[in-house]
């Protein structure tokens, strides 16, 4: 039996026009820019920054390292993809983050799936991939930037706020979640 789950997310949206912070990483670490030789490499980083995170029940695909193979070639092949606004973060681990960079039909830049690995997580790679994200849609003359956040996800919310992304819209995704049948002897009861 299945039954649908909602959560809460905000689009959020940014000007792109005023000057934005450079990305800056922390020592240690350094861009890998786009090359389609590293398709894998960026869902193999993608599988380990959202498995396992509320996102993976948001979005399912991310769950599996075959599903976030799929959400790249999807991402790669689309009309709109921008190499400038997708990236790989290398430290002395391998690769630990990853973001990707679709144009809407308003040739606005939306963010797709910013992510840093657990364990990488405070040294300030999401804020750099998110810089560097946002000049790359700059650089093709993208005039804002949009990105959809879990509301749960409070951390990636308060980075995006404080960068100037702003909720302009409140969405609610139905996720079918599976149910456990009910023990008909009252086991457990």
């Amino acid at each position: 039996m299945n039954k649908l789950r909602y959560f809460k997310r905000y689009r959020m949206e940014l000007d792109l026009r005023p000057p934005r912070p450079t990305a800056a990483l922390p020592g240690g670490y350094y861009w890998q820019p786009w090359a389609p030789d590293l398709l894998e490499a960026h869902a193999r980083v993608k599988f380990h920054c959202f498995a396992g995170e509320t996102d993976a029940e948001v979005f399912p695909s991310l769950a599996t390292s075959q599903g976030c193979r799929e959400l790249m070639i999807a991402i790669a092949t689309r009309p709109g993809f921008v190499p400038a606004a997708t990236w790989l973060v290398a430290g002395p681990e391998g690769y630990v983050a990853t973001v990707q960079g679709l144009l809407d039909s308003n040739f606005y830049g939306g963010i797709q799936n910013l992510g840093v690995v657990a364990g990488c997580r405070g040294l300030g790679l999401g804020r750099a991939l998110l810089m560097k994200a946002l000049e790359g849609f700059a650089s093709v003359g993208a005039p804002r930037a949009f990105l959809e956040v879990t509301a749960t996800n409070e951390a990636a919310v308060r980075l995006y706020r404080s960068h100037g992304f702003r909720a302009y819209k409140t969405l609610y995704r139905g996720v079918e979640v599976a149910v456990p049948e009910p023990d008909p002897a009252g086991v457990g009861i």
